[in-house]
């Protein structure tokens, strides 16, 4: 089975969380819009209260396609 890697976009300051929860909409939307169907595992996380993250994970073979589009800030091998 292939690795599943976690396209991350990181977001910084008082509204951070807010922000990564709206951007997980737009992945969503990318998802939808793109017709893909497999892939659709996102999420949002506050790691601090100014540090929060909105995330895709992706099959590490596709990692290129949407880093290209999507441009993520860094990407980890996902682990349920």
């Amino acid at each position: 089975m292939e690795r599943q890697i976690k396209l991350i976009w990181d977001f910084r300051g008082p509204q951070a969380f807010s922000i990564a929860k709206h951007h997980e909409i737009h992945l969503k939307d990318f998802i939808k819009a793109e017709k893909i169907t497999d892939r659709d595992l996102t999420g949002f996380e506050g790691l601090s209260d100014l540090h929060a993250i909105a995330f895709w994970v992706v099959p590490e073979s596709e990692i290129k396609k949407y880093r290209d589009v999507l441009k993520p800030n860094r990407a980890t091998v996902y682990e349920k």
